[in-house]
């Protein structure tokens, strides 16, 4: 039987898919580790929408989103062992990335039509399923910082950029639909935002 544990980490390194050991603090760690928290925050999201308490949308509508939902968590996946890979050439489903980032923009712009018009900053909170929402783009934030210092090292495709970018506003979004459709008034900070 082969052992989870391979003692191999217990220096403070590990390795790359290619076999090249690094520190754990390098800055290809830090990306997978908040890729890594961000599916499964993301994961807790889909549990959430799946367990059916969100007052006023259909489970038809729920399961939709945690599909959707889903299939980010596999771009994440591509995106991450381009990290892990430690190379510096181009994925070859890059097409994929830039598929999905289009659909997440159609997404946010549909929803938009029928949110209400923000003008103040938006507190997190709610019910508990848009609260994992917010959770989902704070960490995605964070990690497009962090991707953001590994592109100083390795040319990062534009396309895993704009899908990062553009996933922190669709849980933003998603957030204030999830509050809206769950019964429950957006909390606004007094200061405009604009």
């Amino acid at each position: 039987m082969t052992k989870i544990y391979t003692k191999g980490g217990d220096n403070g390194t590990t390795s790359l898919c290619g076999g090249v050991r690094i520190r754990k603090d390098d800055v290809h760690i830090e990306v997978c580790g908040a890729l890594d928290e961000l599916n499964a925050h993301i994961g807790l999201l889909v549990s959430l929408l799946l367990d059916g308490r969100i007052n006023q949308m259909s489970e038809d509508s729920c399961g939709k989103i945690a599909s959707f939902l889903r299939q980010l968590q596999s771009v994440l996946f591509v995106i991450g062992g381009f990290v892990a890979s430690g190379r510096v050439q181009q994925p070859a489903d890059l097409s994929a990335v830039a598929y999905r980032t289009k659909e997440i923009e159609d997404f946010i712009d549909l929803v938009e039509l029928n949110l209400p018009p923000q003008h103040c900053f938006v507190l997190p909170g709610g019910v508990l399923v848009a609260v994992q929402s917010h959770i989902c783009r704070t960490v995605c934030r964070r990690l497009e910082r962090r991707m953001t210092t590994l592109s100083e090292c390795v040319a990062i495709p534009d396309e895993m950029q704009a899908f990062i970018n553009r996933l922190s506003d669709y849980f933003f979004v998603l957030s204030r639909y999830l509050n809206i459709h769950g019964g429950n008034d957006e909390k606004t900070w007094g200061n405009t935002c604009r």
